[in-house]
């Protein structure tokens, strides 16, 4: 199938017009027709090269709603006209524990991931949503509840799942009292679910000034990070911490909010953590340090159908694709609220 996307060619390059061709739809896929595609921080380190594993050209994008325009003779779920949402995996083993159990982002032999990935079958990468068409096996499409607006929910498929699995894990609802450390793509959907799930919400931030928006969004309380006395005001409150941060950074200062049993979930930081853990800060009190990785199929529809019955989407700044380089640029210095998503109807233009 002929394409046509926005592709890096190299780790230095900028994202450029890239005609290419998708692999032929199997009896197992769903074509779809993609209308808005959301901007992860994923999407510039991969298409930097920033991990070392890019393999170009790359189109990124994993964030994608979109309308269906053809399925296969095997697939029941879904029709033309449908609208529906393709997060960060395409496909996985399906075999093994975890997939088995719904935790296919975990599969032993890796999931497909949307784009820099290997097809499971003929070997080919995979491309993402930065284009006007995608293939996706049926078992990884998502439905997209009515009512819901398109463009708000395209992060919803990397964004807010990455924050729901956790605190669906961690049994989070209401009477539960939840912070989120950061305010940006990740920690405004934390807070916009927490408080949709019934929690009492905190927002911990090193920066002043952001209260106006943490309470439109949600949190019931916002905590200076750096200032002594407010952290120890708060010593021993929360059952869990949702931590957002996307860099290095010392999560110390944190593990004494806890409440017993509390555990603090690590969403945003896939590196080696410079500041040493303290295990007293773990001991006592029977406290913990998690991590969660996106989230299941099932676990994500989950998820979308919870945002529309709750009317939840992700505050978004819509851009056309041929600004997706400034807009990386921007990214870079926290500079979106809260999160960019592409008009994909601008490349045609």
């Amino acid at each position: 199938m002929s394409a046509l996307g926005f592709a890096a060619q190299s780790a230095t390059g900028p994202l450029e017009r890239f005609a290419f061709e998708r692999r032929s739809p199997r009896p197992d896929d769903v074509v779809i027709d993609i209308l808005y595609c959301g901007v992860c921080h994923t999407d510039l380190h991969l298409a930097r090269n920033h991990g070392g594993f890019t393999t170009y050209p790359i189109i990124p994008g994993h964030e994608i709603i979109g309308q269906v325009c053809e399925v296969g003779a095997g697939v029941a779920r879904f029709k033309a006209g449908d609208m529906v949402g393709v997060g960060c995996m395409v496909d996985s083993c399906r075999h093994c524990k975890p997939c088995l159990n719904g935790w296919e982002q975990d599969c032993v032999e890796g999931p497909t991931f949307t784009y820099n990935g290997s097809d499971r079958q003929d070997g080919s990468i995979t491309y993402g949503g930065y284009s006007d068409s995608i293939v996706v096996r049926d078992k990884f499409v998502l439905s997209l509840p009515e009512g819901l607006d398109p463009a708000g929910a395209a992060p919803l498929l990397c964004a807010g799942i990455t924050t729901w699995s956790p605190m669906h894990r961690w049994n989070v609802g209401k009477g539960s009292k939840v912070a989120v450390i950061g305010l940006g793509g990740l920690g405004h959907m934390a807070l916009k679910l927490a408080k949709a799930l019934g929690a009492d919400v905190t927002l911990f931030t090193r920066s002043a000034g952001k209260e106006d928006d943490a309470f439109r969004l949600g949190a019931d309380h916002v905590v200076l990070s750096g200032d002594a006395e407010q952290m120890k005001a708060v010593a021993g409150r929360f059952d869990v911490i949702i931590d957002t941060v996307p860099y290095d950074h010392d999560v110390n200062p944190y593990m004494p909010t806890l409440a017993l049993e509390g555990v603090l979930v690590l969403v945003g930081y896939l590196g080696p953590l410079g500041t040493p853990v303290n295990a007293g800060g773990v001991v006592r009190g029977r406290r913990a340090i998690s991590g969660s990785f996106i989230g299941g199929v099932a676990e994500t529809q989950q998820m979308l159908d919870f945002c529309g019955e709750h009317g939840i989407v992700s505050d978004v700044e819509i851009i056309p694709i041929q600004k997706i380089n400034e807009a990386y640029e921007r990214m870079l210095k926290s500079d979106v609220k809260y999160r960019f998503v592409i008009d994909m109807a601008s490349l045609k233009s």
